[in-house]
């Protein structure tokens, strides 16, 4: 019986004419562990896909239930706690494992002829896997995810000519509210997993069609010419894919499930911050660790490159990405005849590193008890800036900005901010707020603003 139901299956869906040629289609002999992050990554968006649609069936999009929809999935769903455990354990360790994955492939060689768009693809699931990660985030809608929709509006508004429609389509109108989570809930859950799984379609029939590279060997550069003959001797001496190189696949992937699920039930979810309130300014938006090196970074900068840094830094580092494997599609692969990027990867991987370390242990975080503006400072201002030094205080820009010595160290120390910018350059800041300070715009009086902007104008 069971072999007529099997001869019925083939009949219907070429398992012997179509499947079992792609699974046990022919790898060169010496793949090692290196080649298994891809499929591992495969595997933790499929988790990541299971999950996410289990948590949606209590999770609310809307301003109001979004918060108390976490709550009651934390504390009081069935398996709850451990399913959220394991989407953002899992999200994170999708992240690691797309990044090594492209790493590898980039240290192998493995952009160069003819597998040019597969790197091309796999860079643009690298972005799409940052992005499924970034409105993850958002969907939490606490204080953190609240400011961090804030700053991402703030720096794609300073695109040219278009910054201002840009940051509205972020925020899906003019101030981040319902329309903006359901925006965000709508990307996350559907436009980036219909990308990805195009994308990954795509990767795996380039992967399929063209085979896996070979381990490089140095002296052995890339010839278009005579590339393909090469690999097909390489495959004539071949393994296939299932069961002799495939078991790895699966031995890491269970590896890393396990792990998964082991932080999810030990560590559990990430802890939710306070509930999503625009009236409260004295936030410290702070993304999730594979964003921290960026936020980082931002807040290190210089200020006066601030506004090319943030266009041209994300633009120029996707464009090298993409444009890689057209610019160097031949030549040698063996990491030993290209240090180059041997220094590439370890220089990047010791600054983001450094970078996070940076983030987690910032001393240029928000001082959430900073005390008054000393009085010193105070005396001889007029009354308005007087009221102007109460209102630097009750907003929370004294956490963020040193005045006299006192205050936080996030912000530019403002001692003498009176004697460096106009009025106009101030009241333009105060309302559209910077690199990592938050837009008051719509949280200020215009009375407020007028006797915030007079005290700054005093420190001279």
């Amino acid at each position: 019986m069971s072999g007529r139901f099997f001869r019925w299956l083939d009949e219907r869906l070429g398992i012997r004419s179509v499947i079992l040629p792609i699974i046990t289609h022919p790898v060169p002999r010496n793949v090692d562990w290196w080649y298994v992050f891809g499929s591992a990554t495969l595997v933790a968006f499929i988790f990541q896909i299971i999950t996410g649609v289990a948590l949606s069936f209590s999770y609310v999009p809307a301003p109001n239930s979004a918060y108390e929809s976490l709550e009651f999935i934390t504390n009081r769903a069935v398996l709850g706690s451990l399913i959220r455990g394991i989407h953002y354990f899992g999200a994170s360790a999708m992240v690691i494992l797309v990044v090594v994955h492209m790493a590898h492939e980039f240290l192998a060689g493995s952009y160069k002829f003819p597998r040019e768009l597969n790197w091309f693809t796999g860079v643009l699931l690298l972005f799409l896997t940052l992005g499924m990660a970034f409105t993850g985030q958002l969907l939490r809608w606490d204080q953190n995810a609240y400011w961090a929709v804030v700053v991402a509006a703030e720096q794609v508004g300073r695109t040219p000519l278009i910054g201002n429609q840009l940051a509205q389509l972020v925020v899906a109108g003019q101030t981040v509210g319902g329309a903006t989570l359901t925006r965000f809930y709508a990307t996350h859950v559907f436009l980036l997993p219909a990308l990805m799984f195009l994308l990954i379609g795509t990767h795996l029939y380039l992967v399929i069609n063209l085979g896996i590279s070979e381990p490089p060997q140095a002296g052995e550069p890339v010839d278009p010419a005579t590339y393909r003959e090469r690999y097909r001797k390489i495959l004539e001496e071949g393994i296939p894919f299932y069961p002799d190189a495939a078991w790895k696949d699966v031995v890491f992937a269970l590896a890393v499930g396990a792990v998964v699920v082991l932080l999810a039930a030990v560590v559990g979810p990430p802890v939710l911050g306070a509930r999503a309130d625009p009236t409260i300014v004295r936030a410290d938006p702070r993304p999730d660790w594979y964003f921290l090196w960026y936020f980082a970074l931002l807040a290190l900068i210089p200020p006066s490159i601030e506004n090319i840094f943030i266009l041209g830094f994300p633009l120029v580092v996707g464009l090298l990405l993409l444009i890689l494997p057209f610019i160097a599609s031949t030549g040698e692969r063996s990491p030993r005849r290209r240090p180059w990027a041997v220094g590439i990867v370890v220089v990047s991987a010791v600054a983001i590193a450094a970078l996070v370390r940076a983030g987690q242990v910032a001393t240029w975080s928000p001082n959430f008890d900073p005390g008054p503006v000393p009085a010193a400072v105070t005396a001889r201002m007029s009354p308005s800036a007087q009221q102007g030094a109460i209102i630097f205080q009750r907003k929370g820009c004294h956490n963020c900005h040193l005045v006299a010595g006192t205050g936080g160290l996030r912000g530019p120390d403002l001692t003498t901010v009176g004697a460096r910018l106009s009025r106009p350059q101030l009241i333009t800041r105060v309302l559209n707020g910077g690199i990592n300070m938050p837009a008051y715009g719509g949280n200020m009086t215009p009375d407020e603003l007028n006797a915030l902007v007079d005290f700054l104008q005093s420190l001279k």
